[in-house]
């Protein structure tokens, strides 16, 4: 068990008790030390080319979502122009070391090509109008944490969606098990936010692979046994913060972790 000591730590720990995402819930039970080292002691990592690439389409494809909730059309070319404007804020606001601007440039063309497919290939068609786009939710969990989360699409009828980029084709049944918190979360978050049940949920993987390719992983609305399971999840969480048991879990992704350097230097105590 790591005592966390300091005062600032303290007061973290506190406001990770206030409120839970699925993306902090996942974190915490993939690999609890990960979790001390990004939220409770916030090291700050630089961006990398492939979160950087990822949040490049998202927000593209968020672009494409709001013209047209508000009713208006947007044509591939006018929206690469955006996309370009987009990329270089970025790229001035949280810089990324590219090994040098041809790496820079391809990059770029690889992202707008996974968006270029998607407008080509998405069964979403340019007239439907979504209920929700970046949707802002919070409810309550009775005796935990408030969920909080941002929605990237909800379709008509009550169908969400998340968009995700890859470098491997997802299988389907693996892809709704990895992303069962998240999906079951948002179920939540719009049950609250629109007093209905969500109709279902897609997953749609943006996969950059040599020629990009769209995967859709299709579930059906929460169940009571997936609710049940979140909210387990969700009482361990609160448990191990208030335990302060942020201990690692050594496997094969520890090669890729950002916190590989902090991990190795780990002692099993105080930090």
């Amino acid at each position: 068990m790591i005592g966390v000591c300091l005062g600032a730590e303290k007061s973290r720990l506190e406001v990770l008790l206030e409120t839970i995402s699925a993306s902090r819930l996942n974190c915490f039970h993939a690999c609890r030390l990960k979790f001390y080292f990004r939220y409770v002691q916030q090291i700050a990592k630089p961006t990398s080319a492939a979160q950087f690439l990822g949040r490049a389409v998202h927000g593209a494809l968020q672009r494409w979502s709001n013209t047209r909730w508000r009713g208006q059309s947007q044509n591939a070319e006018s929206l690469k122009t955006s996309f370009v404007l987009d990329w270089a804020s970025a790229q001035a606001a949280e810089p990324v070391e590219w090994e040098s601007p041809l790496e820079e440039h391809e990059k770029q063309e690889k992202a707008w090509g996974l968006v270029e497919m998607y407008l080509r290939e998405t069964p979403i068609t340019p007239d439907e109008k979504p209920e929700a786009v970046e949707a802002r939710v919070e409810a309550d969990l009775p005796g935990l944490p408030r969920l909080i989360g941002v929605i990237d699409l909800v379709r008509p009828g009550g169908r969400i969606v998340d968009f995700k980029t890859t470098a491997t084709t997802p299988q389907h049944e693996h892809a709704i098990h990895r992303n069962e918190s998240q999906l079951t979360a948002y179920g939540l978050l719009h049950r609250e936010a629109t007093g209905r049940e969500a109709s279902g949920f897609e997953l749609h993987h943006l996969v950059k692979t040599k020629a990009p390719k769209l995967v859709v992983s299709e579930r059906g609305p929460v169940t009571a046994d997936q609710e049940v399971r979140f909210l387990r999840l969700v009482e361990s969480y609160t448990n191990g913060i208030q335990r302060e048991d942020f201990v690692p879990s050594p496997g094969l992704q520890c090669a890729a972790c950002e916190f590989f350097a902090e991990c190795g230097a780990w002692k099993g105590g105080d930090q």
